[in-house]
């Protein structure tokens, strides 16, 4: 037997060496600087020793491996551009394209070291760890539920850059390597076996046993590729298969991302140019595009933002380091509307006991039931059991008495936005619930520092703002009152935990960090209608700009009408001049002469019929008092669409700096994470700070100033843009939270 820090190597009497990984200290295996070095050397052990006959690798844990450490490739983006500047922008290149081909050589080693190698895989295998299990010559899988197979690298901003690109497309039919690639989909160890990446499903307790019989019955120790007379799986690239495939996939590819992920376009371009030649020219190709993405100011923002700083806000980085964890295990909820049900949902969901209160029993019961539909669901897709939902349903408990809310960990309102409502809830529950129980609000828009005057303990008083659809929604924003205190603080973020969301924690203002920055969005496809752009080219130009839906649809599914009594709240208490007029004669004519509310009644931007997708509603030109030509926006040209994109992009940017300014956000992380996860910023950019610091502060200064001698004082840029464009800073290095800024020392 041989021990390595993070694998054990042990040869059994018929010469097949068991390589068990098994990271000390860590819950998951991943692949950092160590990992690479032991694994180089036991393929070597492996190849040298006429003693092993093959190997069987698999895993200690739960899971066989999460893939490569992402704050690894983090730190040899961050040392890259130190070269760079020390020796030039091609020293910096080499030194990634060296690093970049370590992992793809022990992996092509492995697999031309003449001996059979088995992935054994227990569970989750992801990244560069299935790129492990490619390498090898046979996968044998668990039948494991948990168990889930990928390579997900694109929704962080990379790609699978150790063989996966050519080793999938050499395995499976080009049309499916590209989905699986593009998508970075999850799959069951079924679906990978009909796709032909696993070859085996046996039961756990048989998988060590499958995998050394398929060795000792001769497994082959040469993959296909390095036979001669070997065929693409689907044609080659210039077939008939290849054309009905590659450019129906670089059409696919503009129409889904818009040119606005690099990453997902050197996949096409690793597939299309690696199957075209040998196996080790098509891994040196992908190297190259690796180094190249790796280098991209996108990747390194979106690993930073949807890997780094998302892990660090899941695992408590703005929790107050005095209070002791509290165990979550029973909450109630008042309020059993579409909020509240959902709130309830996913509590229970997350293991929690819940208590749904409404004003009767009917309403409380009709708030319990969407757990049922969302269960019910899950149990006609084969992802559910009715056991499971009976044991979710037994969590909660619906029912109009206060009294029992007696006993919860936590109690969250989720009533209407009506002060009056939310009053009188907090009455009722104040008189039954013990003065040092934390108190929490779903508020979407009102100030929790004037709410938590109308409850008895205001320091107890919370926002915990919850996202549509909740089981959906990943995101809650905490919001802090003048008065909160601190353990209100902690508890709300332990609840946050324990359902298995991301937290972010912002200071009281109206609208809060989230739905003020939305609203901007929002509200600059309202103005746009009042410049006469046509309706479908604001949602498309939306779209282009990287958000999910254009403005006009996201109106929709907030409500129009909750738009407009935003907007009259804001009037009435900052006066006329606190509103765009133009943006407040469109909501009123929407809603009070023309009866659309969005979505929620079928009617608003856009028709919802019974039967059929969405379209846009006809009757949008007649609110515009001008509409620009076709012959108008051709004059205009291609510059005009990169205006209007930087006007729904910038204007989002722009208050969210104002909200650092103000003190709103405290922490940059939560500033790109919440407009992420929150309202769909563009994920290309890593966030509205990060889209900040992408052009650089001098440049976004300028940018704001040629918008707003065009479209309005809206688009002025802050007091600290204006200081921090002198010279050029950037958030994350102004704000670096206190780890990053020590790391950079």
């Amino acid at each position: 037997m041989t021990n390595y820090t993070n694998f054990k190597v042990e040869t059994d009497a018929d010469g097949i060496a068991l390589i068990t990984w098994d990271m000390p200290g860590r819950s998951m295996n991943v692949i950092d600087e160590k990992v690479m070095q032991e694994l180089a050397a036991i393929v070597d052990q492996v190849a040298a020793d006429t003693n092993i006959k093959g190997a069987v690798v698999t895993s200690a844990k739960e899971a066989f491996s999460a893939g490569a450490d992402l704050t690894m490739l983090e730190t040899l983006g961050a040392n890259a551009m130190k070269i760079g500047k020390e020796k030039g922008p091609q020293a910096a290149t080499e030194a990634i394209f060296e690093w970049s081909q370590r992992l793809n050589g022990i992996y092509r080693k492995l697999e031309t070291s003449g001996k059979p190698w088995v992935a054994a895989l227990n569970g989750l295998a992801m990244g560069g760890g299935f790129e492990l299990a490619l390498a090898c010559h046979y996968r044998v899988a668990s039948d494991n539920p948990k168990l889930r197979v990928g390579l997900p690298e694109v929704k962080v901003g990379l790609f699978p850059g150790a063989g996966g690109t050519q080793r999938v497309a050499r395995m499976i039919p080009p049309q499916d390597a590209l989905q699986f690639l593009l998508k970075g989909d999850h799959l069951k160890a079924d679906k990978a076996k009909a796709l032909k990446l696993i070859d085996a499903v046996v039961p756990a307790a048989d998988l060590i046993k499958a995998a050394k019989e398929w060795i000792k019955a001769g497994g082959k120790a040469v993959k296909p590729w390095d036979e001669k007379g070997f065929k693409l799986p689907g044609g080659a690239v210039y077939s008939k298969g290849g054309m009905m495939t590659f450019p129906p996939a670089n059409a696919i590819y503009r129409r889904e991302t818009y040119d606005n992920y690099p990453a997902a376009k050197a996949i096409l371009q690793c597939v299309f140019e690696g199957i075209q030649v040998p196996m080790d020219l098509g891994l040196k190709i992908e190297a190259r595009y690796f180094t190249k993405i790796i280098s991209s100011p996108q990747a390194a923002n979106m690993i930073r933002s949807l890997f780094v700083s998302l892990q660090e806000l899941n695992k408590g980085a703005r929790r107050p380091e005095n209070i002791p964890p509290k165990k979550i295990a029973k909450v109630g909820i008042i309020g059993a509307g579409l909020m509240g049900a959902g709130i309830a949902y996913s509590s229970a969901a997350g293991g929690l006991d819940v208590v749904l209160i409404d004003r009767d029993q009917a309403s409380a019961d009709k708030g319990k039931a969407y757990t049922d539909k969302i269960v019910s669901g899950q149990i006609a897709k084969g992802r559910a059991s009715e056991a499971q939902k009976a044991a979710l349903l037994g969590k909660i408990t619906a029912t109009p008495d206060y009294d029992a809310l007696k006993g919860c960990d936590l109690v969250i309102e989720a009533v209407f936005e009506d002060r009056k409502v939310k009053q009188e809830a907090y009455a009722k529950a104040g008189a039954v619930l013990p003065d040092n129980l934390i108190f929490g609000s779903n508020t979407s828009t009102l100030p929790i520092t004037s709410l938590a005057k109308d409850y008895k303990k205001p320091e107890n008083f919370i926002g915990i703002h919850f996202f549509s659809p909740v089981d959906k929604m990943m995101l809650v924003e905490i919001i802090m009152g003048e008065k909160t205190s601190d353990e209100a603080l902690a508890v709300a973020l332990d609840y946050v935990r324990a359902i298995k969301k991301t937290p972010i924690v912002v200071n009281d203002s109206r609208g809060f960090y989230t739905s003020r920055v939305v609203g901007t969005y929002i509200g600059e496809g309202h103005r746009m209608l009042a410049d006469g752009i046509p309706a479908a080219m604001i949602e498309n130009v939306g779209k282009m700009a990287g958000m999910p839906v254009g403005p006009l649809a996201l109106n929709d599914e907030v409500a129009i009408d909750l738009s407009l009594k935003i907007l009259k709240a804001t009037e009435a208490d900052g006066g006329a001049n606190a509103v765009d007029a133009d943006e407040k004669l469109l909501l009123t004519d929407m809603v009070e002469k023309r009866g659309r509310f969005g979505r929620k009644n079928g009617k608003g931007f856009y028709d919802y019929p019974e039967k059929g997708p969405k379209k846009l509603w006809p009757g949008i030109s007649e609110l515009q008092k001008k509409t620009l030509s076709a012959d108008e926006l051709d004059a205009l040209g291609p510059d005009f669409v990169e205006e209007q994109k930087h006007r729904l992009l910038v204007i989002q940017a722009l208050e969210t700096a104002r909200c650092f300014e103000e003190k709103v956000l405290t922490d940059v992380r939560e500033g790109d994470i919440g407009s992420i996860l929150g309202f769909g910023y563009a994920p290309w950019s890593g966030g509205t700070l990060s889209y900040i610091d992408l052009m650089g502060t001098k440049k976004f200064v300028a940018l704001c100033e040629k918008l707003a001698e065009k479209y309005g004082p809206r688009f002025a840029p802050s007091k600290l843009l204006l200081e921090m464009a002198k010279t050029d800073d950037r958030f994350y290095r102004r704000f670096a939270p206190v780890k990053q800024k020590q790391a950079a020392a």
